[in-house]
């Protein structure tokens, strides 16, 4: 048996570690270029005045402070993003949740239908806008159609102040099939033994599913939902495609808002004061959900 002379041990560890960095310098270098930097650059802009064209000025927290105080339609932005976020993400989880059940029942060619449901949520975001454009045209909508052959008069949608967001929420909904995968996945992984044990203590369907089925799909739920929250304060395309933010402004969500400061505007300044807003408004609600977490959501491996 040969022994390494110390020396040549540190040589081949030094090369080892060298090859290492040489390998993480590409992911480094575009961290470093395309994330980190632009992240430390919007939070020195939110402090300036930038309008692209003039160099950057100093201004402070005025940004800041215009937003709460002056701007009204930052505070219009936040209260359509916050509708949208309370109605839509519980109403995703039901979707998502209902389809996983109907999908997990034991039927002959199951697999298409799962196909089917799960198609929407593959559509180009762009190209389904447009085709729900289509969908909620008040005159020959198909909606409005359909509800005229049973003699009720649809609504404007989209060119209703009362149901622009709702529309929006509609078609969103639509696209749940990404999310009802995850639940189906959820509930495929529940052991069967639970639901034979509570059939046998005498529990019938519904508390089954509510003993059985909600506790084991709890952390799936929580996954769902944290997700959710995040992604509904970021809709814009939608919005930006379906409605430009009208009618009046009540499809102004905040992203759209902030889009509009920066690359209509130019006001690089304020729109990255309301990105750091945005991630101070996210973050909290997300370190909130991950405290609340333990009062409901169910680990096996704590119970064994």
């Amino acid at each position: 048996m040969t022994v390494k002379h110390p020396r040549r041990r540190l040589r081949l560890a030094t090369r080892e570690a060298l090859t290492c960095y040489l390998f993480l310098l590409p992911w480094a270098i575009g961290f470093l270029a395309f994330v980190l930097g632009p992240i430390l650059a919007s939070l020195v802009l939110s402090f300036m005045r930038y309008d692209v064209v003039t160099a950057p000025r100093l201004i402070g927290i005025s940004n800041f402070r215009d937003m709460f105080v002056t701007d009204k339609r930052f505070m219009m932005s936040m209260g359509n993003t916050a509708y949208y976020v309370l109605l839509y993400v519980p109403l995703h989880l039901l979707v998502a949740l209902g389809l996983a059940l109907l999908l997990n029942q034991k039927v002959r060619g199951m697999p298409v239908y799962r196909t089917l449901f799960y198609i929407p949520s593959i559509v180009p975001i762009v190209a389904a806008s447009i085709l729900w454009v289509w969908i909620l045209q008040p005159e020959w909508g198909l909606i409005n159609s359909l509800l005229g052959l049973v003699g009720i008069k649809g609504p404007l949608w989209l060119a209703s102040l009362t149901w622009s967001k709702p529309s929006l929420i509609l078609m969103a909904l639509w696209g749940s099939g990404s999310a009802m995968i995850i639940c189906l996945a959820g509930l495929q992984g529940v052991p069967q033994h639970l639901y034979e044990a509570a059939e046998i203590d005498g529990a019938d369907r519904w508390d089954r599913f509510r003993h059985v089925t909600l506790p084991m799909l709890s952390p799936t739920l929580f996954f769902m939902l944290v997700l959710g929250v995040i992604g509904s304060f970021q809709v814009f395309t939608t919005a930006y495609v379906m409605t430009g933010g009208g009618p009046a402004e009540s499809t102004l969500f905040y992203m759209l808002y902030l889009y509009r400061r920066a690359f209509v505007f130019l006001d690089m300044g304020y729109a990255a004061a309301m990105a750091w807003i945005l991630f101070v408004v996210v973050l909290t609600l997300t370190l909130v959900q991950f405290r609340l977490a333990n009062r409901w959501v169910y680990y096996e491996a704590e119970q064994r």
